[in-house]
């Protein structure tokens, strides 16, 4: 059987395609896969919301964990401060305040509406709307910070600065803002709005030491915040911003500036209008009281007001050491009468001492400082010449070289030689520069003799003379030289003025001081007591004494002193004219006066006339003791 041929297949060929040619520069569109990037969208999404979650609150709780704690607000709201030192005049007035003071707390229900009225329209205008953070606020200050190009405002509400000011420093931080939101919305959620007013204006600074707006009240005005009115409420308000540079101590023009700001910012609220507003402006300044009372005014009101700050920063000297020993704020009862530093202040500034210094010290006979001038003008010159210049006293010590002569037997009738003398190679002379040979002792004091001192000194002794300058209380070292009977020694005007003072007193110690009380709360630390029982110098021997000094001022060196009152005195020159003095006392006060330059300089003629002791300063201690013996009240009363 023939075997069959296996045909193969034919191979078909394919027809040949036709490739499509691309038009140049085009590429073939993709095919879109319908929903992917919407969901791709949506699962990024969640895991950004989800990565956000976590670390936002991994922050917040960080943030949260290093919060300082906030149990026990009044503890965390203490601050390191030096201990505030208030002084008081002797009519419980206040004289200064030294340190940071806080004044008594006072609820919202106790301020005036107008104080709150004030503070809401100028620092935070939303604060009865917004929850603690004001978002408005912030979008408002950041829109001005971008157009300025600066940091030119902020937005944190009161809440916020409340915040700060409790708990957190003042640093600018992204950790510290954060921070602050946080115990801002803490604060909201615990305490109704008025409660955070009230603790606001209890702590937040008011400038020149003041903390709490019943101190800057007490400070500014010398009156409870409970009284302020609309012109001072909107002053206190406007202290918030710059506390140290607006406060009507530091710049009062720039105070005055502010208020006028927050009255027209009040306006804007709606809270006064601005009729009211114009009233307040035109009123307002002359409700401003410093120190406790001296008005703001008339240059002549406020050189007064200054000179006080010269017995003040005496007085303070003394209570720093008390407020060593006390955390707590002081008291300080003072002896300074306002009556007399009044008429001090304005005797000194009246006075033509043709550009030379003066001093003035008043005490009553046990020591109690009644009035203190150290200088022409405290703004210019703090240096307290009354209590830190050392300088001679001329002729005004001789008084303390004749007391041991009286010790030793001698009386104001005893006959003593004017004639020259030489000791050790120095011979003094007369300011006359005549001698009269033999005098009574009483007629060489009053004509202030030269060689008369010398010669009774030499006789007793110059320790006797040194010994009885310490007895009288003169501190300042003084040398044996024959030139010390003569004054050539240096003391200041206080402990010259107060050894006068054992004359006043019947021959009492005398420690001359402005302090009678000092207390801490309702415990008193220190309380002044006298030496009243103290003698140190012999009744009769003062009697003797005192017809020495009368004698000056009824016919001596010291006639110009004279007022029409019994009153006994020495006037003291030293060496071409460097210093003059006059000393002197009645039976109620007792007041001292220096004049001379700070650089040594001799001082030269004042109105054609050589400055003497007997001359200006007496003219200026007899203008003072007759106005302080015409007004109403008895020493330092």
């Amino acid at each position: 059987m023939a075997k069959r041929a296996v045909r193969k297949p034919k191979s078909r060929a394919k027809p040949p395609q036709k490739r499509s040619v691309k038009p140049a520069g085009k590429k073939r569109p993709r095919a879109k896969k319908s929903g992917a990037p919407v969901l791709w969208l949506l699962k990024w999404s969640l895991v950004v919301a989800i990565w956000g979650t976590v670390i936002g609150g991994v922050a917040l709780a960080w943030l949260a964990w290093g919060l300082p704690s906030t149990d026990g607000l009044d503890s965390a709201a203490a601050k390191t401060r030096r201990p505030g030192i208030i002084l008081l005049d002797g009519n419980g007035g206040r004289l200064a305040a030294y340190g940071d003071l806080y004044g008594r707390r006072l609820s919202a229900q106790e301020l005036p509406p107008h104080l709150i009225q004030a503070v809401v329209a100028i620092e935070d205008r939303r604060f009865f709307e917004h929850p603690g953070v004001d978002g408005r606020g912030l979008l408002r200050a950041m829109a001005v910070n971008l157009r300025k190009g600066r940091f030119a405002q902020g937005g944190s509400t009161l809440t916020q600065q409340l915040a700060k000011n409790l708990f957190l420093t003042p640093e600018r931080s992204i950790e510290r803002k954060l921070k602050e939101l946080l115990l801002a919305l803490w604060l909201e959620r615990r305490f109704e709005k008025k409660d955070l007013l009230s603790i606001y204006l209890n702590r937040v600074y008011f400038g020149s030491g003041t903390y709490g707006v019943e101190a800057a009240a007490q400070r500014y005005f010398g009156i409870s915040a409970r009284d302020v009115d609309v012109y001072q409420a909107a002053l206190l308000a406007g202290l918030l911003r710059a506390p140290s540079r607006l406060n009507p101590v530091h710049d009062s023009a720039a105070a005055r500036q502010r208020t006028i700001v927050v009255l027209s910012t009040m306006v804007e609220a709606g809270f006064i209008s601005a009729a009211e507003a114009s009233a307040f402006k035109r009123r307002g300044a002359g409700s401003l009281r410093l120190s406790g009372g001296a008005r703001t005014g008339t240059a002549a009101t406020t050189k007064s007001g200054r000179s006080r700050r010269y017995f003040a920063d005496w007085v303070l000297g003394r209570a720093a050491g008390i407020a060593g020993r006390s955390g707590s704020d002081l008291v300080v009862d003072t002896t300074l009468a306002p009556r007399l530093q009044i008429l001090a202040s304005q005797i000194v500034g009246e006075a033509d001492t043709g550009g030379a210094q003066i001093a003035l010290v008043a005490m009553a006979p046990d020591g109690a400082v009644c009035a203190m001038v150290g200088g022409r003008d405290y703004a210019e010159s703090q240096f307290n010449r009354a209590t830190q210049a050392l300088r001679q006293p001329g002729s005004a010590f001789k008084p303390i070289v004749y007391l041991p002569a009286l010790e030793a037997g001698m009386t104001p009738d005893s006959l003593v030689l004017d004639a020259p003398i030489t000791v050790d190679g120095w011979t003094p002379r007369n300011f006359s520069g005549e001698f009269r040979g033999e005098i009574t002792l009483r007629e060489a004091v009053a004509r202030s003799i030269n060689t008369t001192a010398v010669r009774v000194a030499e006789e007793i002794g110059r320790d006797k003379v040194l010994k009885a300058a310490r007895r009288l209380g003169i501190t300042s070292e003084l040398t044996a030289h024959p030139s010390v009977s003569l004054g050539a020694g240096e003391v200041t005007l206080l402990d010259l003025t107060a050894a006068y003072a054992v004359f006043a007193n019947g021959g009492k110690a005398v420690n001359p001081h402005g302090i009678v009380e000092v207390r801490a709360g309702d415990d008193v630390l220190f309380r002044h007591r006298g030496r009243a029982t103290s003698q140190v110098v012999a009744p009769e021997h003062v009697a003797s004494m005192d017809q020495l000094l009368r004698a000056v001022v009824d016919w001596g060196t010291g006639r110009a002193a004279a007022f029409g009152r019994p009153a006994a005195g020495k006037s003291g020159t030293s060496q071409d004219s460097r210093d003059a003095w006059f000393i002197g006392y009645t039976e109620k006060l007792v007041t001292g006066v220096w004049i001379g330059n700070d650089n040594g300089n001799p001082m030269g003629q004042v109105n054609r006339r050589t400055v003497t002791g007997g001359g200006l300063p007496a003219e200026i201690w007899r203008e003072f003791m007759r106005a302080a013996h015409e007004s109403p009240g008895r020493g330092c009363r």
